[in-house]
C-alpha cells in the first residue's frame, strides 16, 4: 500500500504535507503509511486516494461464483462432444434471441 500511495501522491504533484491536509490526516501518518510502518483503515485509503484525484473501483473477483463442477463435467467430454454441445447451446441462444424480438 505504501509504495502505491507514494506513486499516486507524486503523480498528483503533492507533498506529504499537502496530501495530509487535503485528506484530513497528519503528515507523519502519511509518512508511516508510505513507509509501510502502518496499515491504514479502508476509509483512510479512500480519502488519501481521493485527495490525489484517484478513486477505488469495485471489481468482481475472478472465479468467484463459478460452478467448477460444471466445468469439470464439460472437461470430461471428448472435444467433439464439447463442440456439439456448444453448437446446440448457440442454436438455443439464437432461438431465444429471435423469440425475444418478436
Amino acid at each position: 500500500m505504501g509504495s502505491t500511495l507514494r506513486y499516486v501522491r507524486k503523480r498528483a504533484g503533492l507533498s506529504q504535507r499537502e496530501l495530509a491536509l487535503q485528506a484530513g490526516v497528519t503528515q507523519p501518518a502519511v509518512a508511516r503509511i508510505e513507509g509501510g510502518k502502518t496499515s491504514p483503515r479502508f476509509e483512510t485509503v479512500e480519502r488519501l486516494l481521493a485527495a490525489c484525484g484517484w478513486e477505488l473501483e469495485a471489481r468482481p473477483l475472478q472465479g468467484l461464483g463459478i460452478d467448477r463442477s460444471a466445468i469439470r463435467e464439460l472437461l470430461r467430454l471428448a472435444p467433439a462432444e464439447r463442440a456439439q454441445l456448444a453448437t446446440e447451446e448457440a442454436r438455443n441462444l439464437e432461438a431465444l434471441l429471435r423469440a425475444s424480438r418478436s
